[in-house]
């Protein structure tokens, strides 16, 4: 167990390198070295999320080794109740993404190649300690996702592509300018803890700017308004399993970066912008809401609706209370599992179609029972119907919210702002309900386009793909302790948040 955490990032570059090897024409055995890869890697989250205890709130399963000593880097790894649930959230859908992307066959070594670096990328992201480490990680998972969208997405690919990449190396940039900052603020330390821990030093224009400069690269990965524009595109572009990555993981990358960076590391700063941030989360609601309304694309509406629901995140973490960050912490993880359900069945559907537009379809509900019952389950969890996933984390994000006294502004001198903003963003969920009901009865409902009789239902991998999650939809929706009892510890522990100030 010593060094489980190197074994779970870095086994799927393993057999990336193992695929490098293989010959081209050997397309089977790329597909099942793909899936050993991914799967052990998966099997040790798994070991990890069993020997996790769950009562302590400290760094876990660390490794610390001198990397270059000249400038105090260090490979140094950990995990707490932030990074766990993330960890084996990657891991999952990275296995699945792979098991469904067997109908892959343009240049499927170079694909599964690429996919599996793209694992460790973001498996470093979520384990890394030391902040030259992690932006390290940070950059590696641009190049495979440049790449994978680049050459096996739709029509506008290579826009997709570049637009994708810019935006996120535009981030990167700001990043890397406040890293080089602290690292000298702080006396030539990378450590992410120990910055952390000295917190108190960062004061003033230095702690405003490094945290507005760390903020814009997390921004653009969430995607928060108006940094959003790249994600709607590259989800349409990108092939299905890019996209459930895109959505399930990517995303997540910038609120675990707030959540493990910037807030503990500029606590004051990040109270002071409180307002904003709720202001923000306020828009990505409203807002990504009403274009996945105006969309007849089924792949643009989900993209969409991704804003919506990253929305529901950053307005638990703007809200600095426990059950907000827990509300938030377990969004990214159901986001990823509703979501990532929602971009392979939209595939499932469009592998046989050819196109994903609302109307097209039709009376499906009748012709394919099995993809009908599944797909109908996730838009329900992603509405927030009580009983599944979506519910019960949009509902402690709503109420860490609408509780918090992070700041004392009011509206129209006698509402509080977090009770005005969180009532208003309700709203979000309305939208959003309307939107997935018009997807099931566009698509199931109605007389059977005669253009579709013949189709077929899901295949045997169309379902090993896609069961699990949606069985974890359901089990997290009806039992969700669980699952806020990984991070609950670590939650309690962050000294900036204002109830446990308090």
């Amino acid at each position: 167990m010593e060094c489980i955490l190197s074994s779970i990032t870095f086994l799927p570059l393993a057999g990336a390198i193992l695929i490098l090897f293989v010959p081209k024409e050997k397309e089977r055995f790329v597909r099942w070295a793909a899936v050993l890869a991914s799967g052990l890697s998966f099997l040790a989250s798994l070991s990890l999320l069993k020997d996790f205890d769950r009562a302590q709130a400290a760094m876990q399963f660390t490794e610390k080794v001198a990397w270059i000593p000249y400038f105090n880097i260090n490979y140094s790894l950990g995990v707490d109740g932030l990074s766990v649930p993330l960890v084996v959230l990657t891991t999952l859908l990275s296995l699945l993404s792979i098991i469904g992307s067997f109908g892959i066959e343009k240049r499927v070594k170079e694909y599964f190649f690429w996919f599996l670096v793209l694992e460790t990328g973001m498996l470093g992201v979520f384990v890394a300690l030391d902040f030259f480490l992690f932006y390290i990680f940070w950059e590696i998972m641009l190049v495979p996702m440049y790449f994978l969208i680049g050459i096996w997405g739709g029509p506008q690919k290579e826009y997709a592509a570049i637009k994708f990449f810019l935006y996120t190396l535009f981030g990167s940039v700001f990043m890397l300018i406040a890293i080089l900052a602290l690292y000298f603020k702080a006396g030539r330390t990378f450590d992410i803890l120990q910055l952390t821990a000295m917190n108190a030093q960062f004061t003033g224009a230095f702690a405003i700017v490094a945290f507005l400069f760390l903020f814009i690269a997390f921004a653009i990965k969430v995607p928060i308004f108006p940094f959003h524009t790249w994600l709607p595109l590259a989800h349409v572009e990108a092939p299905t399993a890019v996209s459930v990555i895109l959505a399930g993981v990517l995303l997540k990358l910038g609120t675990y970066g707030m959540m493990r960076i910037s807030f503990p590391m500029f606590p004051e700063v990040a109270l002071k912008f409180a307002v904003p941030l709720l202001v923000l989360a306020f828009i990505n609601i409203i807002y990504g809401a009403l274009c996945a309304m105006s969309q007849k694309d089924m792949k643009k509406m989900v993209a969409y609706s991704s804003i919506n629901h990253m929305g529901y995140a950053l307005l638990g973490m703007a809200a600095f209370t426990t059950t907000g960050f827990n509300g938030a912490i377990l969004q990214m993880v159901n986001h990823g599992i509703i979501t990532g359900s929602l971009f392979l069945l939209v595939g499932v559907v469009y592998d046989r179609a050819h196109t994903r537009d609302l109307d097209a379809f039709g009376g499906l509900g009748a012709r394919l029972p099995v993809y009908t019952g599944i797909m109908v389950l996730a838009c329900m969890a992603s509405l927030g119907l009580p009983g599944l996933a979506g519910f019960i984390s949009e509902f402690l994000c709503f109420m860490g919210s609408f509780s918090s006294t992070a700041s004392p502004y009011r509206v129209f001198e006698s509402v509080p702002v977090y009770k005005f903003f969180t009532a208003l963003s309700v709203i979000g969920i309305l939208v959003t309900a309307a939107f997935f009901l018009k997807l099931i009865q566009k698509v199931f409902l109605g007389t059977l386009n005669e253009k579709w009789k013949d189709m077929k239902d899901m295949t045997a991998t169309e379902l090993v793909a896609v069961v699990p999650l949606t069985v974890l939809t359901v089990v997290i929706g009806v039992w969700p302790h669980w699952l806020i009892r990984l991070s609950d510890a670590t939650v309690q522990s962050m000294k900036f948040l204002v109830d446990v100030v308090k």
